[in-house]
């Protein structure tokens, strides 16, 4: 044999696209994924155009994105026991009819039967991304070519972060706001639906054995990591008050949109270049060093007071996103106990959500008080992702479940 034949070279996206299955169920993902992010503005705009006031629109997003958070968890656990397909096409349905009930609805002249509906359809949201994630290890058996997927998955979430919301102001401006909460039902059960008609959605579980009532949250390495990416969520959430902010102090009302995609793209070039040049360190010591990176990338924007240099500042910052998001989730699968792995992928998903809204929270009451509180707690918020993760490493640390874990 030729020595050049034995040389394998390293795997790239186009390898890992070329898996059975996978493109199709990273499409619908994404797909089915466009109404958490269109949702939340659909609202805001829907009680905007009926005339109502601007609190029960935030109320109504709110609360669609916090069921949405609870909701995940618990969907994880039946995807863990059953099937993929099973709870995606139901949670797609319920969701469906919640949708098309808030489009027949005068949102503003009804408010509770909007916050019950708003409710619904949040916590019904299909787990096609913590389902995917956990489905990653079977659909790319190659540790190396995971590596590419689990980044390919992190990148990808930029699509949803900026078509989403594009796709619902475009629906509300061209049709109507009760469209777009119509088409957010429609889409999501097309990307559902993709998914559920997927070989891979109906594999069984890797192992049928009875779930601990705490269900992943017993691994403490676990609960670290849960505890680090509630920081980043707040971190991002205020990121996109940071923009506002800045947008007014600055005059430069374009910075509301383009610094939020600027660190949208330094995720993406972060992500290839995370692929194309893995980092010689074991996956434990990668996410400090990328949550290290993280942090120390966003202190220049305590001092951003000119919009160009605030847009080469939150590059970055982006530049390590993908690679912490990806080790996170590689994690997360590796962390999590025996038979939750799409529960624990869920916690993932809900914790990084609370956190954005926190986040967004917190920052909004801080921009009474100016730019520099709002830049303070990004940037406070980023270092304690990373100095949570510093006291103790070894629980990163996956280990064996005992048979106290695997028992009732």
């Amino acid at each position: 044999m030729h020595p050049a034949s034995t040389f394998r070279l390293r795997p790239t996206t186009r390898d890992v696209l070329a898996r059975p299955h996978v493109p199709a169920l990273l499409a619908g993902t994404l797909v089915g994924r466009l109404p958490t992010a269109m949702a939340p503005l659909t609202l805001l705009l829907a009680v905007r155009a009926a005339d109502g006031p601007v609190v029960l629109g935030s109320i109504l997003a709110a609360l669609y994105a916090l069921a949405g958070a609870i909701g995940q968890p618990l969907l994880g656990r039946l995807v863990d026991r059953s099937r993929l397909g099973i709870v995606s096409a139901l949670g797609a349905s319920v969701a469906f009819v919640a949708f098309s009930l808030l489009a027949a609805t005068d949102l503003a002249a009804r408010p509770l039967v909007a916050g019950v509906l708003a409710v619904l359809a949040g916590a019904a949201t299909p787990p096609l991304e913590a389902g995917l994630r956990a489905l990653w290890p079977r659909l790319v058996p190659d540790p190396a070519e995971q590596r590419v997927a689990f980044t390919l998955d992190s990148v990808s979430q930029e699509i949803v972060f900026v078509a989403g919301p594009l796709a619902a102001t475009a629906l509300c401006e061209l049709l109507s706001p009760a469209a777009a909460l119509w088409a957010c039902g429609v889409i999501g059960g097309i990307g559902a639906g993709v998914v559920a008609t997927r070989p891979p959605a109906g594999w069984p579980p890797t192992e049928r054995r009875e779930v601990h009532w705490s269900g992943p949250l017993r691994s403490r390495g676990l609960l670290v990591l849960l505890a680090a990416m509630l920081c980043l969520g707040v971190n991002l959430g205020a990121f996109n008050v940071l923009a506002i902010t800045l947008a007014d102090r600055t005059g430069a009302g374009w910075l509301t949109g383009l610094l939020p995609a600027a660190l949208s793209v330094g995720s993406l070039l972060g992500g290839i270049a995370y692929t194309r040049s893995p980092w010689p360190l074991s996956p434990q010591r990668q996410l400090l060093a990328a949550a290290g990176g993280y942090a120390l990338s966003f202190t220049p924007m305590l001092i951003a007071t000119v919009p160009l240099a605030a847009l080469a500042f939150a590059v970055a910052p982006g530049l390590y996103l993908s690679p912490l998001l990806a080790v996170a989730v590689a994690l997360c699968d590796r962390l999590a106990p025996r038979g939750t792995a799409t529960e624990a992928a869920a916690w993932l998903v809900a914790v990084v959500g609370v956190g954005q809204a926190l986040g967004t929270a917190v920052a909004g009451r801080l921009a009474e008080h100016g730019t520099t509180s709002v830049a303070t707690l990004t940037a406070f918020a980023a270092v304690l992702a990373a100095a949570v993760l510093l006291p103790r490493p070894d629980l990163l640390n996956p280990r064996p479940a005992t048979s106290q874990e695997t028992s009732a």
